[in-house]
């Protein structure tokens, strides 16, 4: 039974890797299971005011990547994306514009590894003038130091989405050390942390999963996430196939639980189910998606504002 543990959530008490593994463990369909559902669903409902929050992002490029992730569309040695091509700051603003209309509350922009960083906070700086004080910038690019974190900020990002993925290292080429740099140097300029628990696939087991929930509540995370890997044809992890909604719903509970977000709960891709297991944030996205093969999103997997917005109202958030 999980009920000690659930109890010792509601109060606020952080949970031990042996009480995260516990809930994971739960089957699925089972009572535990819809009690553990329960608690995270009353946790984000009582300590984000029932707010849902609709946020959105931009791809900026459509390039090979040399960080050459096993399960990304762009990385360099398996890129199977439609074309490549980078969009011009016109098109940036112009997208801009329509989602600041459409009514989101963060605004992603998202680059592959490689972008150059001063090319980026140049857009960065003619996208945050176009945009309402109130709606938070964030930045999701490859690796950097503490000199361009503060360089972000100055900028006008207020906040930073950056990840420890798991197996980083094994299925990318980038060592887990550099994501830790990294994250140090989000949290020492002050930036909001934008977290993630991804990309989760079969052959993931439950401990490499907690360890990423109980690093995101070390740092104190803002806005955290869960993710399904989605198998992208011709990347080396196609045939590894993909878990189900309904455990992805569990995963998302259970992080919710233990990793303590101040803010928000995400689940990408949308997944209406989870709105019942304490996710109270969806993302739309146009441009790239390391998801797809088509360099515009939004004619493919990406969901738009619209969708997103009656998901939350039909979960009874208030947007």
């Amino acid at each position: 039974m999980i009920k000690n543990i659930l109890i010792k959530a509601r109060q606020g008490q952080d949970l031990s890797k042996e009480d995260a593994l516990k809930l994971l463990n739960v089957k699925n369909g089972s009572e535990d299971f819809y009690e553990l559902l329960s608690a995270a669903n009353q946790l984000t409902r009582e300590e984000f005011d029932n707010k849902g929050y609709v946020f959105a992002q931009i791809g900026i490029n459509v390039e090979p990547c040399s960080v050459d992730c096993k399960f990304c569309s762009m990385g360099k040695s398996h890129f199977a994306m439609n074309e490549t091509k980078k969009k011009s700051i016109n098109e940036i603003l112009e997208e801009t514009n329509i989602l600041i209309q459409d009514g989101v509350d963060d605004l992603f922009l998202m680059t592959t590894a490689d972008y150059p960083v001063e090319d980026y906070l140049k857009i960065a700086r003619e996208v945050r003038n176009k945009i309402p004080d109130d709606v938070r910038l964030i930045a999701n690019i490859g690796d950097f130091d503490k000199d361009t974190a503060f360089e972000l900020k100055e900028a006008g990002f207020t906040g930073a989405y950056h990840i420890n993925r798991l197996r980083e290292g094994i299925d990318t080429t980038v060592k887990p050390e550099t994501r830790i740099k990294t994250l140090d140097a989000i949290k020492e300029a002050g930036l909001e942390f934008y977290y993630c628990v991804e990309p989760i696939g079969p052959e993931h087991d439950y401990e490499e999963m907690v360890e990423e929930m109980i690093r995101a509540r070390d740092y104190d995370v803002d806005v955290m996430a869960v993710m399904r890997r989605t198998p992208v044809k011709g990347t080396p992890l196609f045939d590894k196939g993909q878990i189900t909604a309904l455990e992805l719903t569990k995963i998302a509970a259970v992080t919710r639980i233990v990793s303590k977000p101040q803010r928000a709960m995400n689940v990408h891709e949308v997944i209406p189910m989870t709105l019942l297991a304490g996710v109270n944030l969806l993302c739309a996205e146009v441009g790239a998606n390391p998801r797809d093969t088509v360099s515009d999103t939004e004619t493919g997997r990406g969901c738009n504002v619209h969708l997103i917005r009656e998901l939350l109202i039909e979960a009874e958030y208030d947007v």
